[in-house]
């Protein structure tokens, strides 16, 4: 009998040693490794006790050829061995078992039930015989837990379907639930169970029980070689009675019970071959003779040569390689083709759309059209827009430095956030700037339409803002002097945009942070994003509210009706800046007032002292930064047709920076009288508050204010 005996899983010593076999499924170096053809891994062994684990000894019975491998006790003929599913194949022979009524007999496999097993999923029994019902049960089981199986006879032999099947008439088969090394077998006589009472006449039974691999009995072919077998061992001369015994027959003569035992090579019909038949473990094969190579089982299949591709092979598979290479390097020129040509489509969409805006504000349409730049020229100068370009940013967009193709250094503004306002806010900075031609007001190029929110290219001014320079982390700023002339030059700048432009310009946003200083501290007014236009016809302009806490005009503020003395009131804020060196947006005093509420009320309390830059007395520049004081303060009148024009102060300030200009020690400085209300002639003295100069307190002289600002129409612009 042929079974399949499989390793107790539960056992800790044999598990222990196959995960570290699975990779190597060798024997030990030294060892030897093969029986035949038979494989012998680690634990398995034979010869020297280092070769093999406990339990695993082998037997190598040379006189065989080849050569066979056994158990060492009992001794089992080994097949194969697949450490993988911890199985081996053993031939264990068949069981012959003889009787009347009822047959019953203790079945086993001689291995150490520690080690190995009977695979109950992987077994088969095969009962050949007639009258009887078979049963088998683990030991000491009773009948509730036993397979069994019935097989009877109408002609006296067995018989076995021809689709591989016991169809329960010579023959049945049945599998067991357990995994044991031993079981009960019993058969009884069909005539028995059908009878309460034994009959001592009854026909005696013979069985011949085999086990073998369930999937290879479920074959066909093998199952009919077993039945060829059986029927040659119980011909005889004479015909054969029921009752004849079957022979013991080894079970390597069936040729069934194991994958390598049946040789198909040597069979009265094989299957058509056209090269050499090779019996391999459980099957065949064909090759192809020596020196010929291909297909051995179709006529010619065999051909001279190694096997090599032909020339139109190789052809189909360098073709085929090559419509693949060209088929990638064609998607990926279309991919490339497709985002370029969208990407031009956007182009010339924001380019119509932010055109058309532009031409819509401006009055000379040729302006817009030499004012443009490509993308394309941009991305060049800055690298692709590169963070290392980058030189500030604020609120609206981001500056980064350029070099055009002529080598011209440029600063180019990219917005932060393409929505409308944004888009409008460019467009507006645009439209005003090509308008704009001031020594004083940064320059714009020309500008690229070529993006959602256009692209500026203005004059590098590399120098920074009049606030860096203003508010250092240092005890010394901006000489009085300098900071005297860039107010003038700012008021200068206010003065063109007010009324010198082809339109009034009001600016809206006048701030120390957008007052640009070039290398020579020439003052640059920038960032028109929030300027405004205003017909000549006209003096207001009622809008949103759009500027900086702390610069804002309060009557804008509440009103929304812009005019040019919304400029003239952040104009005036930055002229307490420069006095002060104090920030208007941050500054707040020991009582609560903010930058401008405190500078006023010091002013009117004759405590100029007390805010002034201490740097400025120093230069002894205290007198002209009084007298600017009191053109700050008629600047933040709170109502701003009380307040001067630009072209008012601008005179007021370039009679001062003439006067810097002069000896000092010939200056005499009057007493001043700031009029809050100012220009109205008809306001009394009550109307004046005094602001005294703690140097000159017994100086004689008075003036108004309004006479004294007057009075300096006379100084040549």
């Amino acid at each position: 009998m042929h079974v399949f005996a499989i390793a107790a899983l539960h056992l800790l010593q044999f598990l222990a040693v196959i995960p570290m076999l699975l990779s190597y499924q060798i024997a030990l170096p030294g060892c030897t490794d093969k029986c035949g053809n038979t494989s012998i891994p680690y634990p398995f062994g034979i010869g020297d006790e280092r070769c093999f684990r406990e339990g695993f000894k082998l037997v190598c019975d040379t006189a065989y050829d080849p050569p066979k491998l056994f158990m060492n006790s009992p001794g089992y003929e080994v097949h194969k061995i697949k450490l993988k599913r911890r199985v081996l194949h053993l031939d264990t022979g068949i069981t012959y078992m003889l009787g009347s009524n009822s047959y019953k007999v203790s079945w086993s496999v001689s291995l150490d039930g520690k080690l190995f097993r009977v695979s109950a999923d992987m077994n088969v029994f095969i009962i050949l015989g007639c009258g009887f019902q078979f049963f088998i049960s683990p030991p000491a089981a009773g009948d509730s837990t036993s397979s069994t199986c019935v097989s009877a006879c109408h002609t006296g032999y067995p018989v076995l379907e021809t689709d591989g099947t016991c169809s329960g008439i010579g023959c049945c088969n049945t599998s067991v639930v357990e995994d044991h090394n031993s079981y009960m077998i019993k058969l009884v006589s069909l005539s028995e169970r059908s009878s309460s009472l034994s009959s001592p006449n009854a026909p005696p039974f013979n069985a011949s029980m085999v086990v073998v691999k369930g999937e290879w009995w479920r074959r066909a072919d093998n199952a009919m070689l077993l039945q060829q077998e059986v029927l040659s061992r119980l011909s005889g001369p004479a015909g054969v009675q029921e009752n004849v015994g079957v022979r013991t027959v080894k079970l390597s003569d069936f040729g069934c019970l194991s994958d390598n035992n049946i040789n198909e090579c040597m069979l009265p019909n094989p299957p058509p071959c056209f090269g050499k038949c090779i019996n391999t473990v459980g099957s065949y094969e064909y090759i192809c003779p020596g020196g010929t190579s291909g297909n051995a089982r179709i006529p010619n299949g065999c051909v001279s040569g190694k096997l090599k591709f032909s020339g139109f092979m190789v052809a189909i598979g360098l073709g085929g390689s090559i419509v693949i290479l060209l088929l990638i390097l064609a998607s990926v020129v279309v991919r490339r083709k497709l985002k370029f040509r969208r990407a031009k489509k956007l182009k010339e969409f924001f380019f119509k759309q932010n055109r058309g805006l532009l031409l819509l504000q401006l009055v000379d349409k040729d302006i817009a059209e030499r004012m443009i730049f490509s993308l394309d020229e941009l991305e060049n100068a800055t690298n692709n827009f590169n963070e290392s370009r980058k030189l500030g940013g604020g609120g609206h967009g981001t500056v980064y430095k350029g070099i055009l193709s002529d080598q011209r250094v440029v600063a180019i503004k990219k917005s932060r956030y393409a929505i409308k306002r944004e888009i409008d806010g460019f467009i507006n900075e645009v439209a005003i700037l090509s308008q704009v031609n001031h020594r004083n007001v940064v320059k714009l190029f020309r500008c690229c339409l070529e993006t959602e929110v256009p692209l500026l290219v203005y004059e590098f001014i590399p120098n920074g803002t009049l606030h860096e320079h203003l508010h250092v982390n240092s005890a010394q700023s901006l000489p009085w002097k300098e900071r005297l002339r860039i107010a003038l030059e700012i008021a200068r700048s206010l003065v063109y945009l007010h009324s010198a432009a082809s339109v009034s310009i009001i600016h809206r946003d006048i701030k120390t942070t957008n007052i640009l200083l070039d290398d020579r501290l020439i003052a640059k007014v920038s960032d028109f994003g929030a300027s405004r236009g205003i017909p000549i016809d006209k003096t207001t302009l009622t809008t949103t509210i759009q500027g900086t806490f702390g610069y804002l005009d309060p009557e804008y503020y509440r009103t929304s009706r812009l005019t040019e003395k919304s400029d003239v009131y952040s104009f005036g804020v930055i002229l307490v800046e420069l006095i002060t060196r104090k920030r208007p947006t941050s500054y707040i005093s020991s009582e609560g007032f903010n930058l401008i509420e405190q500078f006023i009320l010091l002013i009117g309390e004759d405590r100029f002292c007390e805010i002034v830059d201490t740097q400025v007395t120093e230069e002894g520049g205290e007198e002209e930064a009084r007298e600017v004081a009191v053109i700050a303060v008629m600047c933040l009148n709170l109502k701003g047709e009380d307040r001067p024009t630009m072209w008012q102060v601008e005179v007021k300030l370039e009679g001062l920076q003439s006067a810097v200009n002069t000896v000092r020690s010939d200056q005499i400085t009057p007493r001043h009288a700031v009029q809050l209300n100012y220009p109205s002639n008809e306001q009394n003295d009550s109307n004046i508050i005094a602001v005294s100069d703690a140097g000159y307190h017994n100086s004689s002289r008075r003036l108004s204010m309004e006479e004294e600002f007057w009075s300096s129409m006379s100084f040549p612009r």
